[in-house]
């Protein structure tokens, strides 16, 4: 409930604060992917389940706490002029925790019905979901910075970019690797689909940081 007392300026750090929290979540997830590409490489499919039932209870701890960013967004009301650009930060955001839900619902498909995925296939895999994550790190640093000025918000926020750059040429290239590697058509499928999962995430990190900019300029 927003008092009236409450300035504008006090809503908006309520709302930033709403978003970071939602945003370290986030991130607690995307930590545990590389970590999950690791434990599959090595063929650890004990590690890889475990693995993979914390991302699926991070994941919902996200979605929860989406749902209190929109709630606390909602109760902020009209005096927040900018609330829309929280929220659809939050969302953009919150997407990368279900991305990451399916990538290990793939993987643990794969090593549970035994199909072979290649050692050099493996090794891309992990550097690709590596990349991915300094992504979502350097869009976790554009919004803790937001406190600090909208050119420092503005710095990172080109970071963010400049890392999807790169997921998107390691992306590229682990693809025709896969689609030349003469693999089961189970596994070529499942495989397209984590790499399209691990691109998504860096994508809706660089909308994010986006809608960051615009937010770092009301702050």
């Amino acid at each position: 409930m927003v008092l009236p007392s409450e300035t504008e300026e006090r809503v908006k750090r309520r709302a930033l604060n709403a978003c970071q929290d939602n945003l370290r979540k986030v991130v607690d997830v995307s930590r545990k992917i590389p970590q999950l590409v690791e434990c599959f490489a090595s063929g650890d499919k004990e590690s890889v389940r475990r693995l993979f039932s914390e991302i699926k209870a991070g994941e919902e701890e996200v979605v929860n706490s989406r749902r209190m960013v929109s709630q606390e967004l909602a109760e902020i009301g009209a005096i927040l002029y900018a609330r829309e650009d929280f929220l659809r930060f939050t969302n953009l955001s919150s997407e990368i925790a279900d991305f990451s839900e399916g990538i290990a619902y793939y993987l643990v498909e794969i090593m549970e019905h035994n199909w072979v995925v290649p050692p050099e296939i493996k090794k891309d895999l992990l550097k690709l979901s590596l990349a991915v994550l300094d992504s979502v790190l350097k869009l976790r640093e554009t919004m803790l910075v937001l406190n600090y000025g909208s050119q420092k918000a503005l710095e990172r926020a080109k970071d963010v970019e400049i890392a999807e750059r790169i997921v998107d040429d390691q992306y590229r290239a682990i693809t025709i690797k896969i689609l030349s590697t003469k693999l089961d058509v189970p596994v070529l499928m499942l495989m397209r689909d984590v790499l399209q999962l691990l691109e998504n995430s860096a994508d809706k990190a660089e909308d994010a940081a986006d809608i960051a900019r615009l937010i770092s300029f009301i702050m």
